[in-house]
């Protein structure tokens, strides 16, 4: 993983844990469902967009050098796991 791209992924997974423990305190504190599930809403965005941003940097480095490493099969199965997985 690119150092740019691990900095985005962390500095987005203290966002995550963050919202998180925000939402485990509106529970205990009974607030609102409705305002309780848009902030899980809010959070899978944000998980969303850091597998976006993980992926993109996946298939820009080792994806393309497994290719050229001569390792097509496994490179395409382990892209065809994770379609299967994100399609669950």
């Amino acid at each position: 993983m690119r150092d740019e791209t691990k900095d985005d992924v962390l500095k987005r997974l203290s966002f995550i844990e963050g919202h998180l423990a925000g939402i485990r305190r509106m529970v205990e504190a009974d607030k609102y469902c409705v305002d309780v599930l848009k902030q899980t809403y809010a959070v899978r965005r944000a998980i969303e967009k850091m597998e976006a941003i993980m992926l993109d940097g996946h298939l820009h480095t080792c994806v393309v050098d497994g290719i050229r490493e001569g390792r097509d099969d496994a490179v395409l199965s382990e892209l065809v796991e994770l379609y299967g997985m994100a399609g669950k």
